[in-house]
């Protein structure tokens, strides 16, 4: 009995961490260069990776020389660097990743907690409904008009973000979301358009959030010549913020719409794929010396290695992909995946932060009740 929850307890400790990894930043990138002083940035342009987006990694200058009570948003002002090379934004890599990854998450944590079941028929239990559970809030999230509301309010606020705020006249007092929506209507109300007063009733930050996507894209449709209506589904709203992002330097829709259709078609792919794994592991996890089984702990326990896989091939993405229609031509290079690089003037500093941390812990931990179930299995 001791030595059962010896082995088990680990794996449980890691599931939690799962959850607590979600939405602490996984690494950090940052660029210096001699025309951003340390004064004003003084962690250089800098900007965290979390599983659920990109998000702003300056914090506020609080120095009697520099008058600035906000801090400064370097995801779009890096955004803005990249583009001089042809970089098309950062929200255009992993776009699918990101909107799956708290269903990916929930996944791994069923997955952990059906291993700590040593009996085969709970752990098919703990499985058929976990995992349905999952498929329901996925089709929900994406697929059912409204369904916005039931995805996660990081990963909203990083797609607001994303959109970058160009309105140098909004209130500083305005949090990022807020002061993206003033400067949404401020343009509408400036070309005639008649915008409704505020509601009265007070909206969450998600609420908002959702809202001034809505908004957005309600915009950039009078733009076009077929108009597509809002639904405010997951799967529409990647579609089209993935088409903004592209668009936002360089609209060439010769090149931007073929990308389009791959992410909708790598959308309903990614989809397809889980509920492909979660029969697989439903029917191939039932004996403990099975591979389906093993895989359990193994799949969550290679997190770390997954993550960094998928941030260098996107690097990749990024450094080979350059827009034509850049300021100035670069050639194809690999950005920095750790450490230290240097592309052109700019230096850049690529390192994992806490959350990768815990990721290596979470896998030590699954390691440890592995190798320990190993043994224990070996001496029966």
């Amino acid at each position: 009995m001791k030595s059962k929850i010896i082995s088990k307890l680990p794996v449980l400790i890691a599931a939690v961490l799962m959850i607590v990894i979600y939405n602490l930043p996984i690494w950090w990138v940052s660029l210096t260069a001699p025309n951003y002083p340390e004064e004003a940035f003084p962690d250089g342009v800098k900007i965290h990776f979390h599983f659920n987006g990109v998000f702003n990694g300056c914090k506020q200058v609080e120095k009697d020389e520099i008058h600035e009570d906000q801090s400064l948003d370097c995801v779009h002002e890096m955004d803005t660097i990249n583009h001089y090379v042809g970089m098309y934004p950062i929200a255009a890599g992993g776009a699918v990743e990101v909107a799956f990854s708290v269903f990916l998450i929930a996944l791994a944590f069923v997955m952990l907690i059906s291993y700590a079941c040593d009996d085969s028929r709970r752990r098919m239990i703990i499985q058929i409904v976990g995992f349905s559970v999952i498929v329901i809030w996925m089709i929900l999230a994406l697929y059912v008009p409204g369904g916005l509301k039931y995805q996660t309010s990081k990963y909203l606020e990083g797609r607001v973000a994303a959109l970058g705020q160009e309105d140098s006249d909004i209130s500083e007092d305005l949090s990022p979301g807020e002061a993206l929506i003033a400067s949404l209507k401020s343009s509408l109300e400036s070309s005639g358009v008649e915008v409704e007063g505020e509601k009265k009733e007070e909206l969450s930050q998600k609420e908002k959030d959702i809202a001034f996507l809505k908004d957005a894209f309600e915009t950039s449709q009078t733009r076009l010549a077929i108009q597509e209506k809002w639904n405010g589904s997951g799967a529409q709203l990647l579609s089209w913020h993935y088409r903004a992002n592209l668009a936002r330097y360089f609209n060439d829709p010769a090149k931007i719409s073929p990308m389009v259709k791959k992410i909708q078609l790598a959308t309903h792919v990614a989809f397809v794929l889980i509920l492909i794994i979660m029969a697989v592991l439903v029917i191939g996890s039932r004996k403990t010396d099975s591979l389906i089984y093993k895989l359990l702990i193994l799949v969550p326990m290679a997190l770390p290695v997954i993550f960094v896989v998928f941030y260098a091939v996107w690097l990749s993405w990024y450094g080979h992909n350059m827009n034509d229609m850049g300021a100035f031509t670069l050639k194809a290079f690999m950005p920095t995946v750790f450490g230290q690089g240097k592309v052109a003037q700019f230096t850049t500093n690529s390192y994992p932060h806490i959350g990768f941390f815990l990721m290596l812990l979470s896998s030590a931990l699954l390691g440890f009740s592995f190798i320990n179930q190993r043994k224990k299995s070996g001496e029966d």
